[in-house]
């Protein structure tokens, strides 16, 4: 893994300007202060701060493939402590071996150098600690990316897995009631009995082919809901009429898969199952600027509704709306007089 500081031209730049403003301090406390040749200043200055420049780069390496699995705190310290002198013993070695070779005959200086050990040891082990400092913030950043990343992968997972198990929910409950019913008409009407089972095969490939897809057009929706009508108005006949009322340019837009089989089924439910004249069942679609909105409503009985309960397929949608658009309002379930009445506001999406 390279460098944090070297891998990104905003840190790199930064850590030249901070060298390059250490630099040009420390030139003018050894000139002024210390009364040192221009010249000499410069080098000086030049000599150890470009060497610690490049210690400073490295010790990345140092602590993130070393340091970093210390679980010991008092390992971790003493492995610093050892660190930390051998780094400064080699930076002050080197930068005075060559200071002393490119100054060799000026003895004043070399006295100066004597006497500044103290505090460079001082300003070695500040910069030591701001280096690690730093660094040891980048990790914990990269670690803190990486679990953020590892939970958001693993969320997605929970997500697909739960939108998978909500899915299959429908089609038992839905393929029960269906079986039961051409089991029924195998004795009282053979030839219904095996268009029935022509129709359930239909309806059931397009589960099936869409099964991984989260999403698919509303037109591709409006289509399979008419294959479960088919099987619906076989199981009910006269007394399931279904009208729709969908534009042109709403069945373009995107909505989850098998989102509304499970609204029309529960208006068949409690709007035709128990009545023995005929009931309308409306679906209606419409757009604005933000949503596309959908409505399917039904005649019902309120006393034979409450009898029932609500079932798995309100809850199921509710589930798989919150999961997909991270909303709760997307559903609103409304009944007046005898109409029941489900709309769905799905955000836009072509």
């Amino acid at each position: 893994m390279r460098n944090p500081i070297s891998k990104n031209r905003n840190y790199l730049l930064a850590y030249f300007a901070i060298w390059i403003t250490i630099f040009l301090i420390q030139t003018f406390i050894i000139n002024f202060f210390y009364g040192v040749e221009s010249m000499i200043s410069l080098t000086d200055s030049a000599v150890f701060n470009m060497l610690f420049a490049l210690i400073g780069l490295n010790l990345w390496y140092v602590i993130r493939f070393n340091l970093k699995e210390t679980p010991n705190i008092f390992d971790l310290l003493f492995n610093h402590l050892i660190i930390i002198v051998l780094t400064i013993g080699a930076w002050i070695a080197v930068s005075y071996f060559i200071l002393i070779n490119i100054f060799p005959e000026s003895n004043s200086y070399r006295e100066f150098l004597n006497d500044s050990l103290p505090w460079r040891v001082i300003t070695g082990i500040f910069y030591y600690l701001l280096f690690i400092m730093f660094y040891y913030v980048m990790l914990f950043y990269e670690d803190l990316q990486e679990k953020l990343k590892v939970e958001a992968e693993l969320q997605t997972l929970v997500n697909e897995a739960e939108l998978s198990a909500l899915k299959s929910q429908i089609n038992p409950h839905f393929l029960f009631n269906s079986l039961n019913s051409i089991s029924s008409l195998t004795i009282t009407n053979p030839d219904k009995a095996q268009e029935m089972v022509i129709k359930l095969s239909d309806f059931l490939r397009y589960t099936l082919s869409h099964d991984k897809e989260e999403k698919t057009s509303l037109k591709e929706e409006f289509n399979n809901l008419h294959r479960y009508l088919d099987i619906e108005k076989i199981r009910f006949g006269h007394r399931l009429n279904f009208t729709t009322n969908i534009p042109e340019e709403c069945k373009k837009f995107l909505i989850p898969n098998m989102i509304l089989q499970p609204l029309l089924e529960n208006a068949i439910k409690h709007g035709v199952y128990n009545s023995t004249e005929e009931v309308l069942v409306e679906l209606n679609c419409r757009h604005n600027s933000e949503n596309v909105i959908i409505e399917i409503s039904n005649e019902y009985d309120p006393k034979s509704v409450k009898k029932k309960g609500g079932g798995i397929g309100l809850k199921n949608i509710r589930k798989r709306l919150q999961i997909i658009y991270k909303r709760h309002d997307l559903l609103e379930i409304s009944a007046e007089k005898l109409i029941f009445r489900a709309t769905l506001k799905l955000p836009l999406s072509e």
